[in-house]
């Protein structure tokens, strides 16, 4: 069974092809270095990075690949949203690199799934809170701010991300007077899950007052 790793496009000569397998070759080894220093993202940073936070129940994950990149698309059941206005119990889908199984090409090859570090994976009937950013100019592609920093699994009424959110609140400051007595008991916290109450009743305020943007919060 020949194998390769995901490519940005399909080679169309001979000398196309070794191009691409060196690139493919390089992106592989590249990768894992990049996301190993993965700059923290703050709550601050996470506001004001992501283009949409949206809470809600994951539906459905598939993979696939479209013009030659490889995707998974993940769907959730909307509960809440912020920065952009979702309908409650709406679908929204986004798409993310890489695959989730290995793909069989028609020249017979096989497309692997690419190992990112960091990359958030996603699991269908789990609850998540997650900070969006941006699509890709020309993939529409996107991922959460900080990749899995981004992502928050709800469990119960408490919501951490793949670090245990560790360094989640490290310099996160907010002016004096504005924060309620539980929300100023969560910035105090180093790591552990929260409330996600709490946390998303911060974010709405934040977002609805434009703290981050006006230097309320930082």
């Amino acid at each position: 069974m020949r194998v390769i790793r995901p490519t940005i496009a399909p080679p169309r000569t001979l000398a196309g092809a070794a191009r691409t397998a060196l690139l493919a070759a390089t992106a592989a080894l590249a990768l894992p270095a990049l996301a190993t220093q993965l700059p923290p993202q703050n709550l601050s940073q996470m506001i004001a990075k992501s283009d949409l936070i949206v809470s809600g129940q994951v539906t459905a994950v598939k993979d696939g690949i479209e013009d030659g990149l490889p995707f998974t698309e993940v769907t959730l059941k909307v509960g809440a949203s912020a920065k952009q206005a979702l309908e409650p119990n709406s679908s929204y889908s986004f798409r993310q690199y890489g695959l989730l199984t290995p793909r069989k090409l028609s020249d017979g090859r096989y497309l692997l799934p690419a190992k990112i570090e960091g990359m958030p994976s996603w699991q269908v009937g789990e609850r998540v809170l997650t900070f969006m950013n941006k699509p890709a100019a020309k993939s529409g592609m996107r991922t959460p701010v900080g990749l899995a920093q981004g992502k928050f699994s709800i469990n119960g009424s408490k919501a951490s991300n793949a670090f245990n959110n560790e360094g989640l609140f490290e310099g996160v400051k907010v002016d004096s007077g504005l924060l309620r007595s539980s929300e100023a008991a969560m910035l105090a916290k180093r790591s552990g899950a929260v409330d996600l109450a709490v946390l998303q009743g911060l974010v709405n305020r934040a977002v609805k007052n434009n703290w981050v943007a006006t230097g309320v919060m930082r």
